[in-house]
């Protein structure tokens, strides 16, 4: 079970890995061995997230959801596969947190007095300098 909030628990069984070659440092070693990780989480079928966590999730997630609702997150930054590993599951967890989080809700405000005042008087003041930059009315 990977512990995502007090009340969102993951199993290891909804998460698939594959691993497969990666671009980047290691010299030979990079063409022979596949230490990227390919980590896939169906969010769409998942029993473990609720509703709400689930919706915001694609949002979230962006361009790593495909349309079928599953999240898919490469992680190829580090040569070892057990790291690359680690640091998929760190970047699931962290996606997951940030839905799990309600969205703040927007109040309305309304200018302060003084706010409208300065206003009012700014544009007098502006208004006043447009008159004066005009030619005399003879």
């Amino acid at each position: 079970m990977i512990q995502i909030t007090d009340s969102i628990d993951i199993d290891e069984s909804e998460i698939q890995e594959e691993f497969v070659r990666a671009s980047g440092p290691g010299g030979q070693h990079v063409n022979k061995v596949a230490t990227a990780v390919q980590l896939r989480f169906d969010a769409a079928h998942s029993p473990s997230l609720p509703d709400a966590v689930r919706e915001r999730l694609g949002h979230v997630a962006g361009k790593r959801m495909t349309e079928d609702g599953v999240l898919i997150i490469e992680a190829k930054r580090f040569r070892s596969q057990e790291r690359n590993r680690e640091d998929a599951i760190l970047r699931l967890v962290d996606l997951i947190r940030r839905a799990a989080a309600p969205p703040k809700t927007r109040r309305k405000t309304k200018p302060t007095q003084a706010s409208r005042e300065r206003r009012l008087e700014q544009k007098r003041q502006r208004a006043r300098v447009k008159r004066l930059r005009q030619l005399p009315v003879e």
